[in-house]
């Protein structure tokens, strides 16, 4: 329920509280969807000892902020250590792309027999998780020595979201864009 309670508050979407009215010390919390969003709205109703007491004069919504370092994973987890060579494809009109990841002998191959199997391709971000299942890996003499792993970007909005996670796990691993 806390978790509902914090991504509902943490949206643009208005909402209110109400004192109880009863002696249940049920606080009821209205969430209303603004005109930029999708969402019709939707009553939370939580126990009174969970939430601080509430004063009229006191503010007791802001923005939640949660940073999460940008990072890649193959089982779920397991943040793969190895940087991966980024190629990029979009439409001429824009609306779909592709981000095709090469890793040269990425470190899930040490951990894999361990922890367990590849699962899938996992960018995550403060933003929550872009995923795909559409990876292989490539084998020298019997061994694993790289995999690929491609992201299909089927909308604008899809685009702009790939984009924020790339630029942030750029920042974060020292890596830069070359337009070709």
């Amino acid at each position: 329920m806390a978790t509902l309670q914090s991504l509902a508050f943490a949206s643009p979407l208005s909402h209110s509280c109400h004192q109880p009215r009863s002696l249940s010390g049920i606080v009821t919390c209205t969430v209303n969807g603004s005109a930029h969003s999708a969402f019709n709205g939707q009553s939370l109703h939580m126990a009174r000892s969970r939430l601080a007491p509430i004063s009229r004069n006191s503010k007791i919504f802001g923005p939640i902020t949660v940073m999460a370092k940008p990072t890649i994973q193959f089982i779920q987890g397991t943040d793969e250590l190895t940087v991966p060579d980024v190629r990029l494809t979009k439409s001429r009109d824009g609306t779909n792309g592709m981000a095709i990841f090469r890793f040269d002998q990425p470190s899930v191959f040490d951990s894999s027999g361990e922890i367990g199997e590849i699962t899938g391709f996992y960018m995550i971000d403060e933003e929550g998780v872009l995923q795909s299942v559409d990876v292989s890996a490539k084998f020298v003499n019997g061994k694993p020595s790289g995999i690929e792993a491609k992201y299909v970007m089927r909308t604008p909005r899809e685009w702009d979201r790939f984009m924020r996670f790339m630029e942030r796990y750029a920042n974060q691993n020292g890596l830069e864009f070359i337009k070709k």
